[in-house]
């Protein structure tokens, strides 16, 4: 089978998640440098903003990265829903001093597009990635006009073979360990997620295209076990949190090296599809799991005002501090020093 460096033109087995919020073109460009898969998250950026990023890639290097976006499907607006969950937050706003009736409603996140494919094709990246599943038939035709390969994330093996029939060259088998997003998207039962090294053999034998490996690997050995079970690569996300080219914020920063990033958790609170972060107060007081929370990704807006109140005040109390569950292998290290011990630390 293909290895993850033929496919893609890397020298390195190895992928840096893309990560929302956290991150521009700094790190992508650091990893690509090093002989890494840089990635690029694109889901919370507008077009003048990918346009930006895409070309400060461009400008530092001529190795491959990749680009990902969401491919979920927006959901109507639901006012009664968010009126109500708004309510359940209203002691929250009032001890921040916050005036509900001025936060305005909003997407949060936008799916890939016309408009992103269009952009896309001015630059030409080597990668281009989903999360949620793919966009439609006709979307992907012309991200592959341009010889770009397509990745997406399976969280089951049904989802992988599911990938495999729509032509993607590589699969993402993200363990439940994974900090961020759960890529899931043909059920949202949980109890379907399962770890990476029980999830990663499953993958391997069930498809027939490479299988990179995410969730839970944070040194050169938990990259040598994956490729012992399979794994064309890894794709490694937490790690990066602390280094220099990333734009983790300082309460996020202060929590991973803090004894608390050891206890994560899978919640929908912060956009309302399941994703691992640190526990915090807004977690431990509301439930990771909140049946009253808006659908993704429309209970982004409500929280926002908090988490900026809060921050505010040096609180990470209700910032999405996202987290896989092995946060030992983030160090305040440079990304490309970071990327080469983790193919070549053993």
């Amino acid at each position: 089978m293909m290895t993850l460096n033929q496919l893609f033109g890397t020298t390195l087995p190895v992928i840096q998640a893309p990560m929302a919020g956290v991150q521009g073109s700094a790190l992508a460009v650091a990893v690509s440098n090093a002989g890494g898969l840089g990635s690029l998250p694109c889901a919370l950026l507008s077009s003048d903003a990918v346009r930006k990023e895409l070309a400060a890639i461009k400008a530092q290097t001529d190795k491959p990265f990749n680009v990902n976006f969401f491919s979920h499907v927006s959901p109507e607006p639901d006012v009664q829903r968010d009126a109500e969950w708004r309510t359940k937050l209203a002691p929250y706003y009032a001890e921040f001093g916050i005036d509900a009736g001025t936060i305005p409603a909003g997407p949060g996140r936008t799916p890939f597009s016309a408009e992103a494919a269009e952009l896309l094709s001015e630059f030409k990246p080597a990668v281009v990635s989903f999360h949620f599943g793919l966009p439609s038939a006709e979307l992907l035709a012309r991200v592959r006009s341009w010889g770009a390969k397509i990745i997406s994330t399976a969280t089951t093996v049904e989802e992988a073979r599911w990938l495999e029939m729509r032509g993607v060259d590589a699969i993402i088998a993200q363990g439940v360990e994974a900090g961020g997003h759960r890529g899931l998207f043909l059920s949202d039962d949980l109890s379907t997620q399962m770890g990476t090294f029980a999830l990663l053999p499953q993958i391997v034998r069930a498809v027939n295209v490479p299988v990179i490996a995410a969730g839970g690997i944070a040194d050169a050995k938990g990259v040598a076990a994956a490729m012992m079970l399979g794994a064309a690569g890894v794709q490694i996300g937490t790690a990066y949190l602390l280094c220099p080219e990333a734009t983790t914020s300082q309460v996020h920063r202060a929590a991973l090296k803090s004894a608390s990033s050891h206890h994560t958790t899978v919640t929908n609170l912060f956009t309302g599809r399941p994703a691992r972060a640190i526990v915090n107060r807004f977690i431990k007081e509301q439930g990771a799991i909140n049946a009253a929370v808006p659908v993704f990704p429309l209970a982004t807006s409500a929280i926002t005002p908090l988490r900026a109140a809060a921050e505010g005040r040096g609180s990470g109390d209700f910032s999405p501090l996202w987290a896989g569950q092995n946060t030992s292998g983030c160090k305040e290290q440079a990304a490309a020093e970071l990327t080469r011990e983790l193919a070549f630390g053993l």
